[in-house]
């Protein structure tokens, strides 16, 4: 649910990240022109399909640190920054397991078929952009997307960006899971 609203969102955002597009006005229009409101939701399922494993991975790891973390101690449970710990540690090797898929989402959501990359081309450049066939640029479906990731640029490409994504999210765990249980004492103290 949380990725049909965070989606279209991210398609915009990688596509002017990537300069396909100069303002977010001319990326929602020409997406919309383009491709339609489908356009928007260019990865959804590969999104999706990154988003579970790593949710599988992550919580399950995180909610096993603290419980371990606090059996070692002896105590009933962690405080808020441990569990900011563990939940930094287990986004991160969730982050990095699940990295290959991030590859994929992001490599279908930045696709676009030919006449839309020909066109925000420059003229300067429309016989290089003549001579390009789409499947040099069109990226679709999770599967096929990860066998030609591999057949035309071998496993490593798979993990392109691991260690800034590594870091962000054991960054982002560590702050969401640490203020999620600082926000729990509280709740539990108000009562």
């Amino acid at each position: 649910a949380a990725c049909f609203v965070r989606v279209p969102t991210e398609v915009v955002k990688q596509r002017m990240q990537t300069k396909q597009y100069g303002t977010t006005g001319g990326a929602v229009r020409s997406i919309l022109q383009n491709e339609g409101v489908l356009g928007f939701y260019r990865g959804y399922f590969s999104t999706v399909a990154r988003e579970i494993p790593f949710t599988c991975i992550q919580f399950p790891l995180y909610e096993y640190m603290k419980k371990t973390y606090a059996s070692t101690t002896h105590r009933p449970k962690v405080d808020p920054w441990e569990a900011a710990i563990c939940g930094s540690i287990a986004g991160g090797i969730a982050a990095g397991i699940t990295t290959p898929l991030d590859v994929v989402k992001t490599r279908v959501m930045l696709s676009q078929r030919q006449q839309n990359i020909a066109g925000s081309l420059s003229s300067s450049s429309s016989s290089l952009s003549s001579s390009l066939s789409s499947s040099q640029y069109y990226y679709s479906g999770i599967v096929s997307t990860f066998k030609r990731i591999l057949a035309e640029e071998g496993p490593r490409a798979l993990f392109s960006g691991i260690g800034p994504r590594v870091m962000w999210i054991s960054i982002g765990g560590s702050i969401f899971l640490g203020a999620y249980e600082k926000t729990k004492v509280l709740v539990s103290h108000s009562h």
